[in-house]
């Protein structure tokens, strides 16, 4: 039997999309699956050491109800995207990769980036690594 696992490119900072990819692996791992993310371009700028925190960008065709989202989620406390994230790495198979042309186009190194972090790959190290697995591209 192939193994289960679920692939995502995350190629969106935005925290209505960041939630989604924390949520995903948070399911898939506990369904035992293994988790692989592959951040580029603002994907990956919103794992620089300190951007999480500061980030509450909203998509633009959700950005009239980002505030009222934002609130609704602190009054019933909703772990940050990153808590989630990084809790769906403590219970299971998950590993984060920044790409390396995007890390490299921007001048950064894996010290710039949150610890959340795992390694700097390549695309065709990404791709040969998410085969037989469902991949998503959020």
């Amino acid at each position: 039997m192939a193994e289960e696992k679920l692939s995502m490119v995350v190629f969106s900072g935005t925290v209505d999309k960041l939630y989604p990819v924390a949520i995903m692996a948070s399911g898939a791992v506990a369904l035992g699956q293994k988790v692989e993310v592959f951040l580029t371009f603002w994907g990956l700028m919103s794992l620089r050491k300190g951007a999480a925190e500061q980030n509450q960008q909203i998509s633009k065709d959700y950005e009239a109800m980002g505030p009222e989202m934002m609130r609704i989620m602190q009054e019933k406390k909703v772990p940050s995207w990153l808590a989630t994230l990084r809790t769906a790495k403590e219970i299971g198979d998950v590993k984060v990769y920044a790409c390396a042309m995007t890390m490299d186009l921007f001048g950064l190194t894996l010290e710039d980036m949150d610890p959340i972090v795992d390694d700097v790959a390549g695309v065709a190290q990404f791709l040969s690594e998410a085969q037989g697995g469902m991949t998503l591209f959020i």
